[in-house]
């Protein structure tokens, strides 16, 4: 009698481990994937005022075609991407297209004393900042989620019930790191 009641609190405590490891798993799940909803959210955001900057830059330097072909294009792969590596790379080259097209206001004073391209650089800038908030809390949420599943013991259940290690945003470079700057002050005489 005694033996099935210490086989029944055995039992009754590996289920509970069980049930709160997994617990633990599903609960760094949801918030991985919430955190990547943000990125997204905020990615769109940053993707919707491109077409705005680019016809803005094309109004004044449209004859710079070339680049602006390749800040729509590099729109266009960031909007397609998949997952947060792919998600990474094409934001990269998005942003290197940006400085450059960022590049050619230094070369086109009336562009810079445009208003709507000075907001728009102002609101991609805070974008930008938000981003980068929104892509360290999720690949701090990645890097939790991902030691769990690592760990003994939870391993065991992360194994059982097939929780998979998520990716995490990043930028490959330094220069993709960068955020673009443009400077508005005109050279002095």
């Amino acid at each position: 009698m005694i033996g099935i009641g210490i086989l029944a609190a055995v039992l009754i405590l590996v289920f509970l481990w069980v049930m709160g490891s997994y617990n633990g798993l599903v609960k760094y799940k949801v918030q991985s994937e919430n955190a990547w909803a943000d990125i997204d959210v905020q990615l769109k955001r940053r993707h919707d005022l491109v077409p705005n900057l680019v016809e803005t830059v094309k109004g004044y330097a449209g004859h710079e075609k070339q680049t602006l072909e390749s800040v729509i294009a590099a729109r266009n792969q960031a909007v397609s991407a998949k997952g947060p590596a792919a998600q990474a790379e094409a934001e990269g080259m998005l942003s290197g297209a940006l400085r450059q097209l960022f590049a050619l206001s230094e070369a086109y004073p009336q562009l810079r004393a445009v208003e709507s391209f000075s907001d728009l650089q102002q609101k991609l800038n805070g974008l930008e900042e938000t981003i980068q908030n929104a892509r360290r809390y999720y690949n701090a949420v990645v890097r939790d989620f991902n030691t769990k599943i690592e760990q003994f013991p939870s391993n065991i259940i992360a194994g059982m019930f097939k929780f998979k290690e998520r990716e995490f945003f990043e930028l490959k470079d330094e220069a993709e790191r960068a955020v673009p700057k443009v400077s508005f002050q005109t050279p002095s005489a």
